[in-house]
């Protein structure tokens, strides 16, 4: 549409002085120099930098160049003996220069600024931020220099912001510094659009005191200043003092007020906190100024709610707008998988992909995070084959959602393979591979992958180790689970969670190191939680040690009485070693409690449609068919010599019979 605009004006534009019937335009008398018209042309040069500002921007090389071609036949034009014509032709020239670098075509934008007879600072300034846009930092800068060798020109504000814009990644941040020294020589540090720019600066490179030191050094600030800092903090996960400068904001609003962006940064930092409260109030300021219905605000609302575990809250807010996008869809899909609704993130994506809207990577990557081994692999390998027809593969998230996928349910040769077809891999790559192998008991090959990953110079992270331990548990490998968690803590200077901590202590109590797991538990220099005495009690049930389990289960209890855990594996213990007066004991107290035994269940898929089925279940249709060959199964059992395990069979809590 709007190359048809821009054709449209070049053809027919009728200049303010012509009569409504006459055909000339601007581009008209530009390729017929000898037209009465052209000593006109001059009064144009704001339509014909228009027009190239709209090829630079809508992207339309050729017709920037079709003008270029235009411009270049009115000689008189640039006369420099015609100085009001003349310093027109300049601003021609500087909007060339721009349109060429915006539309990617530096060698013609190159060419342009070496034949522009008279350079101004807007000319410099084009050329810097072409190269600095393409990422060519060094010839971006070596343009910064010239300008300053020369002299011919002086530095501005643009330039200074221009250049600050570029420096958005920590390797950059000695050049920031060195801006900033720039900034003060040149006479700019009291400028604001410069002081902002170095705040954003700043923040971006890393270097968060140096941003919040240019902030309160600010003798004038406005609300870009303000939202700089707020955005800063928020992005460098400083949440706290994110949310402590926006209310600093706040208190002095009639002098400075927020805009969108302010509220989506501070909306950021409660969804980092999971401040629900002030997130409330956020959502409250936002519903005033009735900006509540902006599709990043909404977005910003869902996450928030969403990371504070409140989906009915996303879900209002999902079904009331107006509009969605691929980022509202992302969050709503993320927030479900996050908070435990993993069927409902899958029906929602079954139904975007069935209703025709555009699904992009990060819709693949945040409905493969939400399977698991109750989840269909059928289904899983359908997203696998929409993920190849729409080019998907090569996007490092979505390949390591695929081999979690595969590896949650049950498909490790699956999950091995598109490991080893990915393009390209990052850490999380290894660490789900490597977690794959842990999941499925394969603790050589879990060596391996650990040893080939740090020979490729990939830095283990606490998920690498907490996987390692994992497998050392499982294939008894104590001394060098121990190895592992030293490495973690001296060589990487990693330091270890609670999770770390219940992988040793379950390493140790499976290899029968009862006393040592204690030992290793009071030696923690935090209060172990639940998950470390549920580590230890599990351990004590393997081994049937009554006393230790006794212990675990008290300090269990103590964190967590109403969860039925401990009482079931102690109860456990008890029956293998027929104490039975202690175990009734301990029913009655978790009756007492009003604690209630989980069902266990189980599932399995046939012809792509889950069965689950709980212990005595009789309400699957196929109930009587199934427990008849069971029964045929057992008895076939017992005659080839199977030996029931007795020791974990309890008596049923209700009707007192074996269960």
């Amino acid at each position: 549409m709007r190359t048809k605009w821009i054709i449209h004006k070049l053809n027919s534009y009728t200049p303010s002085w012509a009569t409504t019937t006459s055909l000339y335009s601007p581009f008209k008398t530009l390729q017929n120099p000898s037209s009465s018209y052209a000593s006109a042309f001059v009064l144009n040069h704001v339509e014909i930098s228009r027009l190239l500002s709209i090829c630079a921007r809508e992207g339309h090389p050729r017709l920037g160049s079709s003008i270029h071609a235009s411009i270049i036949k009115t000689h008189e034009f640039f006369n420099p003996e015609n100085q009001p014509i003349y310093r027109n032709a300049v601003v021609i020239w500087n909007s060339l220069l721009s349109a060429y670098s915006k539309c990617g075509d530096l060698g013609g934008a190159l060419k342009v600024f070496d034949d522009i007879p008279v350079r101004d600072t807007v000319s410099w300034n084009t050329m810097i931020s072409g190269f600095l846009r393409t990422e060519d930092v060094e010839e971006g800068f070596g343009y910064l220099k010239r300008m300053r060798e020369l002299g011919a020109c002086g530095l501005d504000q643009s330039t200074f912001t221009t250049v600050l814009s570029a420096c958005d990644r920590p390797e950059l941040s000695v050049v920031s510094r060195m801006v900033h020294c720039m900034v003060f020589v040149s006479g700019f540090e009291g400028e604001i659009t410069v002081g902002n720019a170095l705040i954003t600066s700043y923040f971006k490179c890393g270097c968060c005191s140096s941003g919040r030191q240019v902030f309160d050094e600010m003798l004038e600030r406005n609300v870009v200043s303000w939202t700089a800092v707020i955005s800063g903090l928020a992005q460098s996960e400083l949440y706290e003092d994110s949310l402590r400068f926006f209310g600093m904001m706040m208190m002095m609003r009639g002098l400075v007020e927020p805009n969108a962006l302010t509220y989506l940064s501070a909306l950021m930092a409660c969804s980092g906190l999971q401040a629900l409260r002030e997130g409330h109030q956020i959502h409250g300021l936002v519903w005033k100024l009735g900006i509540q219905s902006d599709l990043c605000i909404e977005s910003a609302l869902m996450d928030m709610y969403s990371k504070c575990g409140s989906m009915e809250d996303a879900l209002r807010i999902f079904e009331s707008a107006r509009e969605l996008d691929e980022v509202s869809l992302t969050v709503i899909l993320v927030g479900f998988a996050q908070n435990g609704y993993q069927e409902e993130a899958v029906q929602i994506f079954v139904k975007m992909v069935k209703g025709g809207i555009e699904i992009d990577p990060n819709m693949v990557s945040a409905v493969l995070g939400v399977f698991g081994v109750d989840t269909s692999l059928s289904l899983g390998q359908q997203i696998h084959s929409l993920v190849i027809k729409r080019a998907f593969g090569s996007n490092v998230f979505v390949g390591n959602g695929l081999i979690n996928m595969y590896s949650k349910c049950g498909d490790l040769q699956d999950s091995i393979k598109v490991f080893s077809q990915m393009p390209r891999r990052n850490s999380v790559s290894w660490n789900s591979m490597i977690a794959a192998f842990a999941r499925h008991g394969d603790g050589s090959r879990v060596l391996q992958l650990y040893e080939k990953m740090r020979l490729e110079g990939i830095e283990p992270t606490d998920v690498t180790f907490l996987s390692l331990l994992h497998a050392c548990s499982h294939v008894g490998l104590v001394e060098k689970g121990l190895e592992f968690l030293k490495t973690m803590i001296k060589v990487h200077g990693i330091r270890p969670r609670m999770e770390h901590y219940a992988c040793v202590v379950d390493m140790l109590g499976r290899a029968g190191h009862l006393d040592e797991a204690k030992q290793f538990i009071e030696g923690i220099s935090v209060n172990p939680d639940m998950l470390v005495w549920q580590a230890l009690l599990g351990a004590c049930g393997i081994h049937e040690d009554a006393e230790m389990g006794k212990y675990a289960a008290e300090q269990l209890l103590l964190s967590e009485p109403e969860k039925p855990a401990p009482y079931v594996l102690l109860a456990n213990i008890y029956s293998s070693k027929g104490r039975w007066k202690e175990r009734g004991r301990l029913i009655k107290r978790m009756k007492e409690m009003g604690v209630e035994k989980e069902v266990g269940i189980s599932w399995i898929e046939i012809e792509n449609k889950m069965h689950s089925f709980v212990a005595r279940d009789r309400m699957h249709p196929q109930a009587e068919i199934i427990n008849g060959i069971l029964e045929d199964l057992f008895r076939l059992m017992i005659d080839e010599g199977y030996d029931p395990e007795k020791r974990s069979v309890l008596y049923s809590m209700d009707q007192g019979e074996l269960e």
